[in-house]
């Protein structure tokens, strides 16, 4: 319990309460105003209507698997005609009605190599040819139904391709096949259109790519995971918040709502407690909870030091938020004020339930700090594996800590780390997880800003796994850029935190929503 005068540092309230009955009225009714939606009149029998336990997981529904990736692409060559004594054709191999015919199943073999390899969902529609981009249409049904347009530039006439309000990739040829018109044309005549500067809005330089499929592989990885994220519907247990003081231009689920158009369904406290009391008073609720907990002790590398019943108790917290989820047809939940009133409703600290729903594939986060949610979840979608909200320290001596208490096990997303579950740190109560990460892993650490506008990014190594007095999974990442660059442009609070290099992906998608992408392992050592 806390003294009078302290604050639960790592709630975005800074405090353990929700608030008086006129408090609660009056966030619910800035909820409403911001465009979200109250879940409210549930019951446990009608939530689980008729669905049965899982057999793969015992417990009640699965995470739903991501949007694939819509991409058509386009060929675009010439057919030059003889001419005596004079110029008659573009540089490039594909000319002719049979080098265009190699040249589609050139593609279409590429792109079946791709598509085998693709750690994300992505369909590929058929190859279609033209001459001039003209000849394309934003009405046309594969044009219309398509993500992104994945063009290859054989001939000169793609002006035009920039206005049909889709993603566009360029590839052209060097070496892999006939030498396309646009190795030479791309920068100057399109992308510049004939000036010194970059002049096409929405089609960049890195937009391009040159042989390498594996260039096109991490790009569409990027936008399959910005697919998935923008337009997303997310379950706010007591609603949508921040870990934010309010100097920004609007409060920022409205920022966030602005930039991703995310969409807030809460379930109140109240609603909440409810759900839960009947769902322990169902005898089929706790004996699935209760099987659970133990074939989840059977996972080599877990020690339960914690009170079973406590732990058994998150088991019945999972099967209430998968089915809220499933009822707003989502993956996405997140914990306002967990800290505390969520203790009180369910038994237990929410820090377990939330490991364990991340490691099943749903994105499960505590705090509702919006702030550093679409982080996670963009993150997530463009990686397929489970991510970690956690509170960071101060970087010195190129080191930085991070720690919270609602780590994944299985980041990389599939084996399961050592855990030790433990109590909760600062309640020292309930289930909390205190994951043993594997020593060298590389990470990509997000740091995101109040506003909105800016996010950082810096990858670090896994070097040390303490056990401080601090919030239970906890490791020190070593970084290669320098100490005070790093506290100086550092925003927000809260990092997100995944295995594996994505710096790539995520800068790539962010420019498609207006967030600058400050990666410091790209800045000069003297910066």
């Amino acid at each position: 319990m806390l003294q009078e005068n302290q604050r639960c540092h790592c709630c975005p309230s800074g405090s353990d309460d929700t608030g008086s009955d006129a408090q609660r009225e009056l966030s619910r009714r800035a909820f409403l105003a911001m465009g979200g939606v109250v879940v409210g009149g549930l019951t446990w029998a009608g939530l689980q209507g008729s669905l049965f336990a899982d057999e793969t997981t015992g417990s009640v529904g699965t995470a739903k698997p991501r949007k694939p990736l819509i991409v058509k692409p386009v060929l675009l060559h010439d057919l030059p005609t003889r001419r005596e004594k004079t110029s008659w054709r573009n540089w490039g191999g594909v000319d002719s009605p049979e080098t265009a015919d190699e040249e589609v199943a050139r593609i279409r073999s590429e792109l079946a190599t791709v598509k085998q390899k693709a750690d994300y969902p992505i369909e590929f529609l058929d190859v279609v040819k033209v001459t001039n981009v003209s000849q394309l249409s934003p009405d046309l049904p594969d044009i219309k139904g398509c993500d992104t347009v994945l063009l290859y530039g054989a001939g000169y006439n793609i002006q035009g391709i920039q206005d049909f309000g889709k993603d566009v990739i360029i590839f052209q040829r060097w070496r892999s096949g006939p030498v396309y018109y646009q190795y030479e044309g791309v920068s100057a005549r399109f992308l510049r259109q004939h000036r010194d500067v970059q002049s096409v809005p929405n089609i960049k330089e890195e937009d391009v790519v040159t042989d390498e499929l594996s260039e096109l592989d991490w790009r569409f990885r990027s936008l399959c995971g910005l697919k998935n994220t923008k337009n997303a519907k997310i379950v706010t247990i007591g609603g949508a918040g921040a870990f934010a003081h309010g100097d920004a231009e609007m409060p920022v689920p409205d920022l966030v709502r602005k930039v991703w158009n995310f969409e807030y369904n809460d379930v109140g406290y109240d609603e909440l407690g409810k759900l839960i009391v009947e769902a322990m008073a169902d005898p089929q609720t706790v004996k699935r909870a209760k099987q659970r907990a133990q074939e989840y002790l059977k996972i080599p590398g877990t020690k339960l030091e914690t009170a079973m019943e406590c732990f058994e108790n998150n088991f019945v917290l999972d099967d209430v938020f998968r089915l809220l989820m499933q009822r707003v047809d989502t993956n996405l939940i997140t914990v306002n004020s967990c800290m505390g009133p969520i203790m009180s409703k369910a038994n237990t600290s929410a820090c377990m339930t939330l490991s364990i729903l991340n490691d099943d594939g749903y994105m499960a986060f505590c705090e509702s700090d919006f702030v550093v949610i679409p982080s996670g979840v963009l993150l997530g979608n463009i990686t397929g594996k489970p991510v970690f909200l956690n509170d960071p320290c101060y970087p010195h001596n190129s080191i930085i800590t991070l720690a919270h208490c609602t780590a994944p096990r299985k980041m990389d997303g599939k084996n399961y780390d050592p855990v030790r579950i433990l109590t909760h740190f600062e309640s020292d109560y309930g289930a909390a997880p205190k994951i043993e990460f594997p020593l060298g892993t590389l990470t990509t650490n997000i740091v995101p800003d109040y506003m909105s506008k800016r996010w950082v990014g810096v990858k670090g190594v896994i070097c040390d796994v303490p056990f401080r007095p601090i919030c239970r999974s906890q490791f020190d990442i070593k970084y290669e850029c320098p100490d005070l660059l790093f506290a100086r442009r550092m925003p927000g609070f809260h990092f997100m935190t995944c295995y594996g290099d994505y710096m790539k992906e995520l800068g790539y998608a962010l420019r498609r929503v207006g967030i600058q992408w400050d990666n410091l392992d790209e800045v000069p050592t003297k910066g």
